[in-house]
């Protein structure tokens, strides 16, 4: 327990570590409490936090404080915390700090000296997200009905998108214009490749090549904030998603109206599964090559992405099962393999000893409908409003139907998954 002079050093430390977790994709409920837990440990049960997507107001004031020496017996502190790309290793990390210095393990001083260490912590080499965005990329184009040609194919485009990103997009670019520069340039690369006679349908190219740029984390936090009653926190980042998806949307209505004045019209194209990859087997195992690839992606511990990939086959498998054995419609499928996956992420937390979000954000990947976001702003730069308006229908059906099933599994009480931690 620290001394009552040291509360201003108590709400820095709960601070920055708020700080890290905020900016690195933890939702809001997670951020108010790994804060309180830190100041009430020490001694500072005062201390008031409100914590919004992008910015955190710390105060508090100490009961027992000396004023003669000029001592401070107030404290306030507002952070503004830019939405940035996420390490959730790094709000792994810090959530283990948090259970360390409840457990009385850490003093304030080791505290502040690993969150800095947590906060300076690298990203996952560049190689090694560009590898993750072409295994990504390949893995759900076989599961939304690609061939092996077209896998190879996303593979390679998956690669140079992200390059692209991390060494031009992400350092000198803006978020919309990046995200929908983005989306140009993977689509345009995989209208070249089907030209040049590098794989069969060009849909599932493009479905699986812009899959690494979907928000699928702005989106799963903002359901699990309202869940929790934080709405303003989650409508904030369900906008922040919502502009995602219409920044990808503009890059590849764009890319068809180039490539449409250059060879005399929209490319025509139509749905279709190819049966090289359509078995439950083939198909699980790209859910789950894609899942673990997401998993890089989003910077979670590499001793994880095997648990992660194994969820998110899971729950494809479900779906397909669904789907094709008992003729269940894709919204009701949805709603039970992602009700499905939020329950064996919280399960899965336990043993490994992450916050359930980290397998959440990586397993709902499958059941994202980026196809149907595909499809609507094809139809709708070729004209064919009746099927542009049918697909987005159908996209946001399927989207209600996964917030539903996080929600209801979210709702299930802890004690069905541990009598004994708390680390969902």
């Amino acid at each position: 327990m620290t001394k009552p002079t040291d509360f201003t050093e108590v709400l820095d430390v709960a601070s920055k570590a708020g700080h890290i977790l905020l900016e690195n994709g933890a939702e809001i409920s997670r951020v108010e409490d790994i804060m309180s837990r830190i100041a009430s440990h020490y001694g500072v049960d005062s201390g008031n936090f409100f914590v919004l997507s992008n910015g955190i107001f710390t105060t508090g004031h100490a009961n027992k404080v000396t004023k003669s020496g000029g001592q401070a017996s107030t404290y306030a502190n507002v952070e503004f915390i830019p939405l940035r790309a996420i390490q959730l290793s790094k709000v792994v990390a810090v959530n283990r700090l948090s259970y360390d210095i409840a457990n009385d393990k850490v003093d304030l001083a080791e505290a502040r000296e690993r969150l800095e260490k947590i906060s300076s912590a690298a990203p996952k080499p560049a190689w090694e997200q560009i590898l993750g965005s072409g295994i990504g990329a390949s893995g759900f184009c076989a599961v939304f009905g690609g061939g092996w040609a077209d896998c190879a194919a996303a593979l390679v485009v998956g690669l140079l998108l992200y390059a692209f990103v991390l060494g031009i997009s992400s350092r000198y670019m803006s978020k919309i214009v990046g995200g929908t520069v983005n989306a140009l340039l993977a689509t345009l690369l995989c209208i070249a490749s089907w030209r040049l006679g590098f794989g069969s349908s060009l849909a599932n190219i493009i479905i699986g090549a812009i899959m690494p740029l979907i928000p699928g984390v702005p989106f799963v936090n903002g359901v699990r904030d309202l869940a929790n009653s934080d709405y303003l926190a989650g409508f904030t980042r369900l906008t922040d998603a919502m502009l995602g998806f219409f920044c990808i949307a503009v890059g590849v209505s764009l890319s068809f109206i180039i490539d449409g004045s250059m060879h005399g019209g929209v490319i025509n194209l139509s749905m279709m599964v190819n049966p090289e990859t359509a078995s439950l087997l083939w198909q699980t195992f790209a859910a789950f090559a894609g899942t673990a690839a997401f998993a890089l992606l989003f910077g979670i511990d590499r001793e994880h992405y095997i648990p992660a990939g194994v969820i998110g086959a899971i729950g494809w498998a479900l779906y397909l099962i669904l789907v094709r054995q008992c003729n269940a419609s894709p919204v009701v499928a949805t709603l039970a393999a992602s009700t499905l996956v939020c329950i064996l992420s919280r399960m899965a937390a336990i043993p490994f000893r992450i916050p359930a979000q980290g397998f959440l954000l990586c397993g709902i990947f499958p059941l994202v409908p980026g196809a149907g976001i595909f499809w609507f702003t094809y139809y709708l730069t070729d004209a064919q409003f009746d099927l542009s308006m049918h697909s987005g229908w159908t996209a946001c059906k399927i989207a209600i139907a996964i917030v539903l099933g996080i929600i209801l599994a979210m709702e299930l009480p802890q004690r069905l998954f541990s009598h004994n931690h708390r680390t969902h």
